[in-house]
């Protein structure tokens, strides 16, 4: 009689994929040494910062996107992640070739030195709110992000939208 086959263990490592690992606030450097004391493959990408204070000029160096550290675990060491109240959520990265072509990305940007900050990615048509400035609480229209010129408002009764030159900067993004 035939008996049936041991369920193939698998090797360590072998059923690990990437997450996006949401921190609370301020906690990605500690996330971050949990994981390595655990021995997690991670990345926290960290940037230069300085900040003046009257005649005091303070260097450290801060999260590149606040609130998120990149971490490679497999469903039975997922546990682990959640045992300092640290982490808000765990976010699987789905496409994982694409995913690490722009980590990849990220770390050689990173490492570059050069200057660099975040930017919103904003797709023409995008429903956005004016968070800054005179317009303050507008919602309105991207007109086109690669040539930013403004947001246009529209005035659905008359069918007609107003133009406003608008930096990108004052925006959100609505969902």
């Amino acid at each position: 009689m035939l008996e049936p086959a041991a369920p193939a263990t698998p090797k360590p490592g072998e059923d690990e994929s990437w997450h996006v690992c949401h921190t609370r606030p301020r906690c990605e450097k500690k996330f971050a040494a949990l994981l390595a004391a655990e021995g997690f493959e991670h990345y926290l990408p960290l940037i230069a910062s300085v900040r003046r204070y009257g005649a005091q000029t303070k260097r450290f160096s801060k999260p590149l996107f606040p609130g998120y550290v990149f971490a490679r675990f497999g469903r039975e060491r997922k546990s682990r992640v959640y045992q300092q109240d640290l982490l808000a959520r765990v976010i699987p990265a789905g496409d994982e070739a694409k995913f690490l072509r722009q980590l990849a990305d990220v770390k050689l940007i990173v490492a570059s030195g050069l200057e660099l900050s975040l930017h919103p990615l904003i797709k023409r048509g995008s429903n956005v709110r004016v968070i800054s400035g005179p317009l303050r609480g507008l919602v309105g229209v991207v007109d086109d992000p690669a040539n930013p010129k403004g947001i246009v408002l529209a005035v659905d009764v008359l069918q007609q939208g107003l133009h406003v030159r608008m930096s990108l900067a004052d925006l959100q993004v609505l969902p």
